[in-house]
Protein backbone atom coordinates (compact mmCIF):
# COMPACT_ATOMS: atom_id res chain seq x y z
CA UNK A 1 0.00 0.00 0.00
CA UNK A 2 1.62 3.41 -1.21
CA UNK A 3 0.53 6.80 1.15
CA UNK A 4 0.56 9.53 -1.77
CA UNK A 5 0.77 12.91 -0.73
CA UNK A 6 -0.90 16.29 -1.86
CA UNK A 7 -2.87 14.48 -3.98
CA UNK A 8 -6.58 16.06 -6.27
CA UNK A 9 -9.51 14.50 -5.27
CA UNK A 10 -11.61 15.59 -8.15
CA UNK A 11 -11.29 12.08 -10.36
CA UNK A 12 -12.72 10.37 -6.79
CA UNK A 13 -15.75 12.14 -6.21
CA UNK A 14 -18.74 12.78 -8.51
CA UNK A 15 -18.75 16.82 -7.88
CA UNK A 16 -16.07 16.89 -9.61
CA UNK A 17 -14.50 19.51 -7.57
CA UNK A 18 -10.86 20.59 -7.31
CA UNK A 19 -9.64 19.82 -3.97
CA UNK A 20 -7.32 18.32 -2.38
CA UNK A 21 -5.73 15.92 0.38
CA UNK A 22 -2.54 16.14 2.22
CA UNK A 23 -2.20 12.38 2.41
CA UNK A 24 -4.76 9.35 0.17
CA UNK A 25 -4.07 5.47 -0.55
CA UNK A 26 -6.60 2.72 -1.77
CA UNK A 27 -6.56 -0.38 -0.23
CA UNK A 28 -7.88 -3.59 -1.15
CA UNK A 29 -7.56 -6.02 1.66
CA UNK A 30 -8.25 -5.42 5.19
CA UNK A 31 -4.49 -5.73 6.02
CA UNK A 32 -4.00 -2.54 4.32
CA UNK A 33 -7.27 -1.00 5.88
CA UNK A 34 -5.63 -1.26 9.34
CA UNK A 35 -1.92 -0.15 8.16
CA UNK A 36 -3.75 2.95 6.86
CA UNK A 37 -5.30 3.57 9.78
CA UNK A 38 -2.14 2.57 11.87
CA UNK A 39 -0.59 5.49 9.66
CA UNK A 40 -3.11 8.45 10.75
CA UNK A 41 -3.15 7.32 14.29
CA UNK A 42 1.26 7.98 13.99
CA UNK A 43 0.61 10.82 12.34
CA UNK A 44 -2.35 12.25 14.24
CA UNK A 45 -4.46 12.79 10.90
CA UNK A 46 -7.83 12.53 10.88
CA UNK A 47 -9.37 9.88 8.07
CA UNK A 48 -12.46 9.76 5.88
CA UNK A 49 -13.25 6.53 4.12
CA UNK A 50 -14.36 6.98 0.45
CA UNK A 51 -16.07 4.29 -1.80
CA UNK A 52 -17.42 5.83 -4.89
CA UNK A 53 -17.13 9.25 -3.89
CA UNK A 54 -21.30 10.20 -5.24
CA UNK A 55 -22.51 10.79 -1.73
CA UNK A 56 -19.63 13.17 -0.22
CA UNK A 57 -19.41 17.39 -0.78
CA UNK A 58 -15.55 18.70 0.19
CA UNK A 59 -15.94 22.22 0.86
CA UNK A 60 -12.43 22.62 1.32
CA UNK A 61 -8.90 20.48 1.21
CA UNK A 62 -8.49 17.30 3.31
CA UNK A 63 -6.15 18.14 6.28
CA UNK A 64 -5.70 14.17 6.73
CA UNK A 65 -5.25 10.79 5.17
CA UNK A 66 -8.68 9.69 2.44
CA UNK A 67 -8.92 6.35 2.50
CA UNK A 68 -10.71 4.49 -0.91
CA UNK A 69 -11.59 1.42 -0.49
CA UNK A 70 -10.85 -1.09 -3.53
CA UNK A 71 -11.78 -4.02 -2.21
CA UNK A 72 -13.31 -6.88 -4.80
CA UNK A 73 -14.60 -10.20 -4.82
CA UNK A 74 -18.18 -11.88 -4.33
CA UNK A 75 -18.79 -15.24 -2.24
CA UNK A 76 -21.77 -17.39 -2.69
CA UNK A 77 -22.58 -18.29 1.33
CA UNK A 78 -25.79 -20.44 1.04
CA UNK A 79 -28.22 -21.38 -1.26
CA UNK A 80 -31.66 -23.35 -1.36
CA UNK A 81 -34.45 -23.38 -3.95
CA UNK A 82 -35.98 -20.51 -3.58
CA UNK A 83 -33.07 -17.91 -2.06
CA UNK A 84 -29.51 -17.46 -2.39
CA UNK A 85 -26.86 -15.35 -0.18
CA UNK A 86 -23.71 -13.83 -1.56
CA UNK A 87 -21.36 -12.14 0.08
CA UNK A 88 -19.72 -8.64 -1.80
CA UNK A 89 -17.19 -7.08 -1.02
CA UNK A 90 -17.42 -3.38 -0.12
CA UNK A 91 -15.32 -1.78 -2.77
CA UNK A 92 -17.66 -3.65 -5.74
CA UNK A 93 -19.04 -1.06 -8.11
CA UNK A 94 -23.30 -1.33 -6.76
CA UNK A 95 -25.15 -0.68 -10.17
CA UNK A 96 -22.48 -3.62 -11.47
CA UNK A 97 -23.50 -5.61 -8.68
CA UNK A 98 -27.07 -5.15 -9.26
CA UNK A 99 -26.84 -5.89 -12.99
CA UNK A 100 -24.71 -8.92 -12.20
CA UNK A 101 -27.25 -10.39 -10.09
CA UNK A 102 -29.80 -10.07 -12.40
CA UNK A 103 -27.67 -12.06 -15.06
CA UNK A 104 -27.62 -14.91 -12.65
CA UNK A 105 -31.17 -14.71 -12.35
CA UNK A 106 -31.74 -13.40 -8.92
CA UNK A 107 -33.86 -10.40 -8.10
CA UNK A 108 -34.45 -8.37 -5.54
CA UNK A 109 -32.29 -5.28 -6.64
CA UNK A 110 -33.78 -4.25 -9.29
CA UNK A 111 -35.42 -1.37 -8.02
CA UNK A 112 -31.46 -0.04 -7.13
CA UNK A 113 -30.40 -0.09 -10.65
CA UNK A 114 -28.08 2.90 -11.56
CA UNK A 115 -27.67 4.18 -7.82
CA UNK A 116 -24.03 5.57 -8.13
CA UNK A 117 -21.49 4.69 -5.32
CA UNK A 118 -20.43 1.07 -3.71
CA UNK A 119 -21.62 -2.09 -2.00
CA UNK A 120 -20.28 -0.64 0.92
CA UNK A 121 -22.01 2.53 1.25
CA UNK A 122 -25.55 0.63 0.40
CA UNK A 123 -26.21 -0.39 4.27
CA UNK A 124 -24.59 2.97 6.06
CA UNK A 125 -27.01 5.23 3.95
CA UNK A 126 -29.69 2.57 3.49
CA UNK A 127 -29.73 3.39 -0.33
CA UNK A 128 -33.05 3.25 -1.73
CA UNK A 129 -35.26 4.14 -4.15
CA UNK A 130 -39.25 3.47 -6.37
CA UNK A 131 -40.25 1.26 -3.37
CA UNK A 132 -37.37 -0.51 -1.89
CA UNK A 133 -34.78 0.00 0.28
CA UNK A 134 -31.63 -2.07 0.93
CA UNK A 135 -32.57 -2.82 4.20
CA UNK A 136 -34.67 -5.54 2.76
CA UNK A 137 -32.24 -7.40 1.47
CA UNK A 138 -29.12 -6.93 3.52
CA UNK A 139 -28.52 -10.33 6.10
CA UNK A 140 -25.54 -9.28 7.39
CA UNK A 141 -22.63 -6.58 7.44
CA UNK A 142 -19.27 -7.04 8.08
CA UNK A 143 -17.29 -4.78 9.88
CA UNK A 144 -13.88 -3.52 11.02
CA UNK A 145 -14.30 -2.00 14.46
CA UNK A 146 -11.98 1.01 14.47
CA UNK A 147 -11.09 0.93 18.07
CA UNK A 148 -10.41 -2.96 18.37
CA UNK A 149 -9.64 -3.96 14.95
CA UNK A 150 -11.62 -6.80 15.26
CA UNK A 151 -13.73 -7.78 12.18
CA UNK A 152 -17.35 -8.76 13.36
CA UNK A 153 -20.12 -9.67 11.70
CA UNK A 154 -23.69 -7.26 12.30
CA UNK A 155 -26.89 -9.06 11.69
CA UNK A 156 -29.62 -7.46 10.04
CA UNK A 157 -31.82 -6.96 13.40
CA UNK A 158 -28.97 -5.31 15.39
CA UNK A 159 -28.00 -2.21 11.95
CA UNK A 160 -30.99 -0.13 13.47
CA UNK A 161 -31.91 0.55 9.57
CA UNK A 162 -34.28 3.44 9.24
CA UNK A 163 -35.09 5.90 6.37
CA UNK A 164 -31.65 7.10 5.08
CA UNK A 165 -30.07 5.80 8.40
CA UNK A 166 -28.37 2.52 9.67
CA UNK A 167 -26.15 1.94 13.32
CA UNK A 168 -22.76 2.37 10.63
CA UNK A 169 -24.03 6.02 10.13
CA UNK A 170 -25.54 7.23 13.69
CA UNK A 171 -22.32 5.28 14.82
CA UNK A 172 -19.87 7.49 12.44
CA UNK A 173 -15.73 6.67 13.24
CA UNK A 174 -17.37 3.05 14.79
CA UNK A 175 -17.07 0.85 11.72
CA UNK A 176 -15.72 0.33 8.54
CA UNK A 177 -17.91 -1.76 6.29
CA UNK A 178 -16.09 -4.76 4.65
CA UNK A 179 -18.46 -6.73 3.09
CA UNK A 180 -22.21 -7.42 2.89
CA UNK A 181 -24.30 -9.93 2.50
CA UNK A 182 -27.14 -10.00 0.25
CA UNK A 183 -30.22 -12.62 0.17
CA UNK A 184 -31.60 -12.75 -2.99
CA UNK A 185 -34.73 -14.21 -4.44
CA UNK A 186 -34.56 -16.85 -7.39
CA UNK A 187 -37.26 -18.25 -10.03
CA UNK A 188 -38.89 -14.29 -10.52
CA UNK A 189 -39.05 -13.49 -6.85
CA UNK A 190 -41.74 -10.81 -6.03
CA UNK A 191 -41.09 -8.00 -7.55
CA UNK A 192 -41.93 -4.04 -6.62
CA UNK A 193 -43.87 -2.36 -9.52
CA UNK A 194 -46.20 0.05 -7.63
CA UNK A 195 -44.49 3.07 -7.50
CA UNK A 196 -46.32 5.46 -10.11
CA UNK A 197 -43.05 6.08 -12.22
CA UNK A 198 -42.00 2.21 -12.57
CA UNK A 199 -45.54 1.53 -13.23
CA UNK A 200 -45.18 4.38 -16.47
CA UNK A 201 -41.81 3.07 -17.50
CA UNK A 202 -43.39 -0.55 -17.99
CA UNK A 203 -46.42 1.10 -20.14
CA UNK A 204 -43.94 2.92 -22.06
CA UNK A 205 -42.07 -0.48 -22.50
CA UNK A 206 -45.06 -2.25 -23.29
CA UNK A 207 -44.43 -4.78 -20.80
CA UNK A 208 -47.61 -6.18 -18.95
CA UNK A 209 -45.57 -9.32 -17.57
CA UNK A 210 -42.51 -7.67 -15.86
CA UNK A 211 -38.82 -9.70 -15.12
CA UNK A 212 -36.99 -7.98 -12.47
CA UNK A 213 -34.77 -6.96 -15.81
CA UNK A 214 -37.53 -4.90 -17.20
CA UNK A 215 -37.75 -3.83 -13.79
CA UNK A 216 -34.48 -2.22 -13.68
CA UNK A 217 -34.14 -1.39 -17.59
CA UNK A 218 -37.61 0.78 -16.34
CA UNK A 219 -35.71 2.06 -13.33
CA UNK A 220 -32.74 3.12 -15.81
CA UNK A 221 -34.87 4.82 -17.88
CA UNK A 222 -36.59 7.17 -15.48
CA UNK A 223 -33.15 7.87 -13.89
CA UNK A 224 -31.34 8.75 -17.00
CA UNK A 225 -34.27 11.19 -17.90
CA UNK A 226 -34.14 12.91 -14.88
CA UNK A 227 -30.63 13.16 -13.10
CA UNK A 228 -27.85 14.29 -14.77
CA UNK A 229 -24.74 11.84 -15.76
CA UNK A 230 -21.87 12.92 -12.95
CA UNK A 231 -19.31 12.25 -15.88
CA UNK A 232 -20.91 15.32 -17.90
CA UNK A 233 -22.08 17.54 -15.15
CA UNK A 234 -20.96 16.84 -11.68
CA UNK A 235 -23.54 15.79 -9.15
CA UNK A 236 -23.86 13.34 -5.93
CA UNK A 237 -27.72 12.49 -6.86
CA UNK A 238 -29.91 13.51 -4.09
CA UNK A 239 -28.08 16.13 -2.00
CA UNK A 240 -31.36 16.33 0.49
CA UNK A 241 -33.68 14.05 2.45
CA UNK A 242 -37.67 13.87 1.86
CA UNK A 243 -38.51 15.34 4.63
CA UNK A 244 -41.06 12.90 7.05
CA UNK A 245 -43.71 15.04 9.19
CA UNK A 246 -46.30 15.57 11.15
CA UNK A 247 -50.21 15.05 9.08
CA UNK A 248 -50.66 18.71 10.43
CA UNK A 249 -47.74 20.30 8.96
CA UNK A 250 -49.11 18.74 5.72
CA UNK A 251 -52.80 20.13 6.13
CA UNK A 252 -51.10 23.82 6.73
CA UNK A 253 -49.40 23.46 3.53
CA UNK A 254 -52.39 22.11 1.79
CA UNK A 255 -54.13 25.34 2.47
CA UNK A 256 -51.82 27.47 0.08
CA UNK A 257 -50.54 24.13 -2.22
CA UNK A 258 -53.96 21.58 -2.51
CA UNK A 259 -52.05 19.15 -4.66
CA UNK A 260 -48.77 18.92 -2.89
CA UNK A 261 -47.52 15.19 -3.50
CA UNK A 262 -47.09 13.36 -0.20
CA UNK A 263 -46.52 9.88 0.62
CA UNK A 264 -48.43 8.59 3.84
CA UNK A 265 -46.46 6.19 5.98
CA UNK A 266 -48.61 5.56 9.22
CA UNK A 267 -51.64 7.50 10.73
CA UNK A 268 -49.40 10.55 12.21
CA UNK A 269 -46.60 10.99 9.46
CA UNK A 270 -46.45 11.78 5.63
CA UNK A 271 -43.35 12.08 3.30
CA UNK A 272 -42.92 15.07 1.12
CA UNK A 273 -40.38 15.20 -1.70
CA UNK A 274 -37.96 17.58 -1.30
CA UNK A 275 -37.78 18.17 -4.60
CA UNK A 276 -41.07 19.55 -5.06
CA UNK A 277 -40.46 22.05 -2.22
CA UNK A 278 -37.10 23.08 -3.23
CA UNK A 279 -39.30 23.82 -7.02
CA UNK A 280 -41.83 25.65 -4.91
CA UNK A 281 -39.22 27.82 -3.45
CA UNK A 282 -38.05 28.83 -6.95
CA UNK A 283 -34.66 26.81 -7.15
CA UNK A 284 -35.72 24.54 -10.01
CA UNK A 285 -33.16 25.01 -13.05
CA UNK A 286 -31.41 28.13 -11.03
CA UNK A 287 -27.82 28.73 -11.96
CA UNK A 288 -25.43 30.84 -9.55
CA UNK A 289 -22.30 31.14 -10.73
CA UNK A 290 -21.06 27.62 -11.60
CA UNK A 291 -23.46 26.34 -8.57
CA UNK A 292 -26.58 25.60 -9.65
CA UNK A 293 -30.00 23.35 -8.68
CA UNK A 294 -30.80 20.80 -12.30
CA UNK A 295 -33.16 21.47 -14.26
CA UNK A 296 -35.26 18.44 -14.67
CA UNK A 297 -34.65 17.37 -10.79
CA UNK A 298 -34.52 19.95 -8.01
CA UNK A 299 -33.62 17.66 -5.43
CA UNK A 300 -29.68 17.50 -7.59
CA UNK A 301 -27.24 20.22 -7.39
CA UNK A 302 -24.84 20.46 -9.98
CA UNK A 303 -21.72 21.71 -10.28
CA UNK A 304 -21.26 23.33 -14.14
CA UNK A 305 -17.69 23.07 -14.47
CA UNK A 306 -15.76 25.25 -11.73
CA UNK A 307 -18.16 25.65 -8.44
CA UNK A 308 -16.13 25.55 -5.18
CA UNK A 309 -17.54 22.88 -2.93
CA UNK A 310 -17.80 26.17 -0.43
CA UNK A 311 -20.03 27.83 -3.16
CA UNK A 312 -22.37 24.65 -3.75
CA UNK A 313 -22.59 24.38 0.42
CA UNK A 314 -23.85 27.60 0.31
CA UNK A 315 -26.53 27.09 -2.48
CA UNK A 316 -27.20 24.13 -0.50
CA UNK A 317 -27.97 26.44 2.67
CA UNK A 318 -29.80 29.12 0.99
CA UNK A 319 -32.03 26.11 -0.21
CA UNK A 320 -32.53 24.91 3.45
CA UNK A 321 -33.41 28.92 4.69
CA UNK A 322 -35.65 29.30 1.86
CA UNK A 323 -37.71 26.00 2.16
CA UNK A 324 -37.91 26.39 6.45
CA UNK A 325 -39.18 30.53 5.67
CA UNK A 326 -41.95 29.39 3.07
CA UNK A 327 -42.80 26.16 4.60
CA UNK A 328 -41.98 25.66 7.86
CA UNK A 329 -39.91 22.29 7.13
CA UNK A 330 -35.93 21.84 7.49
CA UNK A 331 -34.21 19.70 5.05
CA UNK A 332 -31.46 17.13 5.91
CA UNK A 333 -28.33 16.52 3.91
CA UNK A 334 -28.54 13.20 2.60
CA UNK A 335 -24.97 14.06 1.44
CA UNK A 336 -21.70 14.04 3.67
CA UNK A 337 -20.31 17.28 4.12
CA UNK A 338 -16.67 17.49 4.72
Amino acid sequence: MEIQTNVSLKPYHTFGIEVKTKAFCEVSVVAELKEALRFAETEHYPYFILGGGSNVLFTQDYDGLIIRINTKGKEKVTEDSTTVLWRVQAGEHWHDFVMWTLDQGYCGLENLALIPGTVGAAPIQNIGAYGVEVKDVVKTVEVLDVDTFDIKEIPHDACAFGYRDSIFKRQKGKYIVLAVTFGLQKNGGTLVTDYGAVKAALAQMKVDVPTAGDVAQAVINIRQSKLPDPAILGNSGSFFKNPVVDVAVLETIQKNYPNVPHYKLNNTDVKIPAGWLIEQAGFKGKRFGDAGVHDMQALVLVNHGKASGQEMFDLAQNIRQKVKADFGIDLAFEVNIL
